[in-house]
């Protein structure tokens, strides 16, 4: 089910959905834990990428400056920086919200 209402607060990005339910994000935990290949890596044909390690925080990492959506699964979220290359599909999203309280880090050491 998709929401219905996407909207930014305190720093927050919050969903409402048809049910009455509202779940909500922080932005830093969501771009923290942004999927793409360049913050996460990926395994192609049996090669793995991993990316460099992140540069210092700026505040402008935290700043989304757009939301789309990308057909009816998923949302590609940019970032002030210029960061877009992350999708956020709604399983994936399910999966913050439901981790971020106890702060679980997405683990993507099963890379080959």
């Amino acid at each position: 089910m998709n929401p219905t209402k996407i909207y930014i607060k305190d720093g927050r990005i919050n969903f409402d959905f048809p049910d009455g339910l509202t779940r909500s994000i922080s932005i830093k935990y969501l771009r923290d834990e942004c999927p793409c290949a360049g913050c996460k890596g990926e395994t192609i044909l049996l090669r793995t990428y991993r990316p460099a390690a992140r540069g210092p925080e700026t505040p402008e990492m935290y700043k989304i400056t757009g939301i789309q959506p990308v057909g009816s699964y998923a949302l590609q979220i940019s970032y002030k920086d210029g960061h877009t290359t992350g999708l956020y599909t709604w399983e994936y999203l399910k999966t913050l919200w439901e981790n971020e309280e106890t702060g679980v880090k997405q683990n993507y050491d099963t890379l080959l």
